[in-house]
């Protein structure tokens, strides 16, 4: 199929390393809703989870799109990134605003694989969606902060080492703005978990590895402050737009594998004495989705230029989550379909890929969010929410 890709030399050796994971490997993980130890530990050896560590700390010093490119080949694959994407859209919030110290500290180990980053406390139960009114709240005693509060939908918490955590150090009737007085902060549950940090995994409709968390006194270095106190939402819109950024690129990856695996079949599938990809009825849909997805594709690729020079792209890394999230969508549906009967059957795949991609159009980040965002802030129309 035709593409624009880019990082040609880092797609085909995560291709090849996908190779050792084929269907069967995720199958049995999805089975007994486990964690692909193993797929993640590949990763780290090959230096992918790194990639976007500058050099001087052990990492690869490469650039988002080569993040995206990482990601985008692992789903193209018939793999899944989810367990270890947040290493990339989390580290943006370190690299950025993190100092020197916390650099110093965390990233070379981090790079080497003897920590892992993919902790992102912002969500709550309460909150949902509405950063600004999240309850978990950090007082600062002496040189800690102790932080008391909840979140739900932390994934990948019990794998963890390290959690960007984004909590109030302000009350919110005490700011003028609601965006003032939230603060983020580099957690080491190493240190706490099983005392002042409980972690409670969720059972999902796929194999996400997702937790809620609750915090109970719990200390934290006030050395592990990133940035400035009361300053954290700015600091989390910019990983935030990294983050829309990388899961459209998981989008595109699962919308190539939808594509690839329905064309396959329609041509090797015969019916009525004849393959079923000859019959508009089943050539359409996926030519539709192909379509889609290219266009979803060049505004993905917008976005990753925009946030490599420095910007910070809402409009666009929001559109390309949205586009890229729609176009798997509907690539699933023409693949499921495409695959009739079959594609129920677990050994096909499609219907383990059709859950997994069926997440984004709610996460990180919902559509209907997302068409707010656009229609407020690109459109000038009158705030909604």
């Amino acid at each position: 199929m035709p593409s624009s890709e880019s990082h040609p030399e880092i797609r085909d050796s995560v291709a090849r390393l996908c190779q050792g994971f084929p269907g069967e490997y995720w199958r049995d993980l999805d089975q007994r809703q486990a964690y692909p130890a193993a797929f993640v530990s590949a990763l780290t050896e090959s230096g992918f989870l790194a990639a976007l560590i500058p050099e001087e700390f052990g990492g690869a010093g490469l650039g988002l799109s080569a993040g995206a490119a990482i990601l985008e080949e692992i789903h193209k694959q018939g793999c899944n990134a989810a367990a270890c994407h947040a290493q990339m859209y989390t580290m943006g919030t370190v690299l950025r605003h993190g100092n020197d110290a916390q650099k110093q500290m965390y990233l070379p180990e981090i790079a080497a694989g003897n920590l892992r980053l993919q902790a992102f406390g912002v969500t709550e139960p309460t909150s949902g969606t509405d950063t600004t009114a999240l309850r978990t709240f950090a007082r600062r005693d002496g040189d800690d902060y102790i932080v008391n509060g909840q979140k739900i939908w932390t994934s990948r918490a019990e794998e963890s080492d390290l959690m960007v955590l984004l909590c109030r150090t302000t009350p919110r009737e005490d700011v003028k703005k609601r965006t003032d007085g939230l603060s983020v902060l580099l957690v080491d549950m190493r240190e706490v978990r099983g005392k002042s940090l409980t972690i409670r995994p969720i059972r999902t409709m796929m194999n996400h590895a997702t937790t809620e968390v609750f915090f109970d006194d719990m200390r934290v270095p006030a050395c592990n402050l990133i940035g400035e106190e009361g300053k954290g939402f700015s600091y989390i819109l910019s990983g935030m737009n990294a983050e829309r950024i990388l899961i459209a690129s998981e989008c595109i990856g699962d919308a190539k594998w939808f594509t690839e695996t329905a064309t396959n079949y329609a041509k090797d599938r015969s019916v009525f004495g004849r393959p079923i990809g000859q019959n508009q009825g089943i050539q359409f849909p996926i030519a539709k989705a192909y379509a889609h997805m290219r266009a979803a594709e060049l505004m993905l690729h917008r976005a990753i230029e925009l946030y490599e020079v420095g910007e910070n792209p809402g409009e666009e890394a929001n559109m390309a989550k949205m586009l890229a999230a729609d176009a798997s969508w509907e690539a699933a549906e023409a693949c499921l379909q495409t695959h009739g009967g079959f594609g129920f059957a677990a050994e096909y795949d499609v219907e383990r890929k059709f859950r997994e991609t069926r997440l984004y159009q709610v996460a990180p980040i919902s559509t209907n969010l997302i068409l707010s965002y656009i229609a407020e802030h690109v459109l000038g129309l009158p705030r909604s929410y």
